[in-house]
């Protein structure tokens, strides 16, 4: 409307004015409601013509959008195992720190499984004391091995001796009955120190291998403990927190609620989706600006940080099945970041506020250019100068944005 008046003061309105007093044609008379066409002809052609070529200069080389929002992470509150709650921590609304209890779930047999590992371990532990005492006995049992051999091997020999003299006290049985008792002695002593390299090797690899393998099982079930206990990963604010001592909380089918993080929301930057077709003409370091339903009456200067360089309509996900082009529900906007100009001026917009923006095409640059051609120099003035009625319009649009909102929806 804002667009076909301007136009109109141009066309129409120089027309009107030649009609009536240059050919004297008189409104009411000659000029009335169903000669007006007529009359006005080539002004109100003119106008359309201009009032069609005014708007979509400026809708594309100055374009609009009301897909504008901060957007603010969220984390989901889960458990990482399910079960019955049996405490609740905090309530719902409230500011948590980093750590914070949040709730605990029914944890008896995590515990019993911690006992039970507890006393796996100490079973162990005396275990390898019985090991040392089998060492000692071990060691023994090879001493008094060794001793009875010697013995035996000592008899033997003197008993050879005194054959090799010719004694005739030697008897071949009595020395037949040695060589077997030094034999038997001596397979007693290997036995022992079998003995005792068993039970060294039952302390050194066997009893520490049953420790490990203890200790982490008591490891996992103190960390199945723990996930009894949920805590808060970040500070943050909790939302739609209505947990109840005695409800069953699933980690895949229900979650205890959301937590809305103080580090994950950026108030400084907002997204903003225009159509396609300014795909050519937004770039980063633009000047643009929003208002925002959240603070009405107020323009924030904004400048052009980042221009996402994929369509988001465009995202496949591999299936079993081609993607048809045709399927395609929308044809998706070019997401483009903003932030403010100057620092500070978006601090009280709530992040998620619903949002309008207007990006505008500075030729600045260009027109500083001293070999720019006379056509193109007036063409930039042009697209320059109607970046004024863009701005107009969203003003007004902030002006009446109460009124439309209050009034007219009632929301």
């Amino acid at each position: 409307m804002l667009e076909l008046f301007i136009c109109s003061l141009l066309t129409v309105f120089p027309d009107f004015l030649y009609r009536r007093f240059v050919q004297g044609k008189r409104l009411g008379q000659e000029i009335n409601f169903f000669s007006v066409w007529y009359e006005l002809r080539w002004g109100i052609t003119m106008c359309i013509v201009l009032t069609v070529s005014l708007i979509t200069v400026i809708f594309y080389f100055h374009p609009a959008t009301r897909q504008v929002g901060s957007y603010f992470r969220t984390m989901t509150i889960l458990s990482e195992r399910g079960g019955r709650v049996a405490e609740v921590h905090v309530k719902n609304n409230q500011h948590v720190e980093a750590g914070d209890i949040l709730f605990r779930l029914d944890d008896s047999s995590q515990k019993a499984a911690v006992e039970t590992a507890r006393t796996k371990v100490a079973e162990i532990e005396a275990s390898l004391r019985l090991a040392a005492a089998d060492l000692k006995a071990a060691e023994a049992g090879i001493v008094q091995a060794q001793a009875v051999l010697t013995q035996a091997t000592e008899d033997l020999d003197r008993n050879l001796e005194l054959r090799r003299r010719g004694s005739s006290a030697v008897r071949e049985t009595e020395i037949e009955r040695l060589e077997n008792l030094v034999a038997r002695r001596q397979g007693e002593l290997e036995a022992a120190q079998a003995r005792e390299s068993s039970v060294r090797e039952n302390i050194a690899v066997y009893i520490p291998a049953q420790r490990a393998s203890a200790e982490a099982a008591l490891h996992q079930a103190k960390v199945e403990l723990a996930k009894s206990t949920v805590v808060a990963g970040v500070s943050g604010r909790v939302e739609q927190f209505g947990l109840q001592v005695g409800d069953i909380v699933n980690p895949i089918l229900r979650p205890a609620g959301i937590l809305v993080p103080d580090t994950f929301v950026d108030q400084e930057r907002f997204v903003a989706g225009f159509g396609q077709i300014t795909a050519n003409v937004i770039k980063p370091g633009m000047y643009a600006e929003i208002g925002c339903l959240s603070k009405p009456f107020t323009i924030i200067p904004m400048i052009v940080v980042e221009v996402q360089d994929v369509i988001p309509a465009g995202q496949i996900r591999p299936t079993d099945v081609l993607r048809d082009p045709q399927d395609n529900a929308r044809p998706g906007t070019l997401t483009v970041f903003l932030e403010p100009l100057y620092e500070g001026q978006a601090d009280d917009i709530p992040p998620g506020s619903s949002c309008l923006a207007n990006a505008y095409t500075n030729n600045h640059d260009r027109l500083s250019d001293p070999d720019l051609g006379l056509g193109t120099w007036i063409a930039l003035h042009v697209v320059d100068t109607v970046g004024l009625v863009h701005a107009l319009l969203l003003r007004l649009q902030m002006l009446l944005m109460p009124v439309q909102t209050l009034v007219f929806t009632g929301h």
